[in-house]
């Protein structure tokens, strides 16, 4: 059975109607990482688009792997607001769950220490994983509208992490950068040391 809408047929058969706009993500840039100490995203540079073309726009950052194995080791990200510095004023929630790999224990909750509250520090947007050969953190980061010069710019994000006491973390962000100035500039880190290996993919969202 075909659903249709207002005598249009949007979708029958499993399939959408040719005539239906399907949204398309558009690959604007890459990012390897080789012991880098951040990977930044800016406008205008390196054949970056952060602004008006897209109301939407997606980090896929894959297998980010510290060079350190110390703790806390987040992976973060924090914005630009049309300076040169990555401190936007944010306000954020993040929570969690785990399980650890000899099932010793397993929990889902808020993790407050990594919430931000009108704060410009980098973001944490992850458990710590660490550097074994078999540990790292992937993950989507979703950030609305960055050029928007009335409304606070929302993201959240999405990511799992093999952490260095060998358990799975699966991490969940929200929040807001609240500010009027369009955001120009999305970086991301680890807290401690460099990211060893790894790739972010920035898309944009037709």
């Amino acid at each position: 059975m075909g659903l249709i809408s207002n005598g249009t047929t949007l979708l029958d058969g499993g399939s959408l109607d040719g005539g239906v706009s399907k949204g398309a993500l558009t690959l604007i840039k890459t990012l390897t990482a080789s012991s880098d100490s951040t990977l930044s995203f800016v406008d205008g540079a390196s054949s970056v688009v952060l602004d008006d073309t897209y109301v939407e726009y997606i980090f896929k950052f894959i297998n980010m792997h510290p060079s350190g194995d110390s703790s806390p080791n987040d992976f973060t990200v924090n914005f630009r607001d049309g300076g040169s510095a990555y401190d936007a004023t944010k306000t954020t929630t993040f929570f969690w769950a785990y399980h650890y790999e000899d099932d010793s224990a397993t929990q889902f909750g808020s993790a407050g220490s990594n919430d931000s509250a009108e704060a410009t520090g980098t973001q944490p947007l992850s458990g710590n994983p660490g550097n074994d050969n078999d540990q790292c953190v992937s993950g989507t980061l979703h950030l609305f509208d960055p050029s928007n010069t009335t409304f606070a710019k929302h993201f959240m994000t999405v990511s799992n992490s093999t952490e260095a006491g060998d358990l799975s973390i699966n991490s969940r962000v929200a929040g807001y950068c609240n500010v009027t100035a369009a955001i120009d500039g999305v970086q991301f880190a680890f807290q401690a040391g460099n990211i060893d290996s790894g790739t972010i993919k920035l898309y944009g969202v037709a």
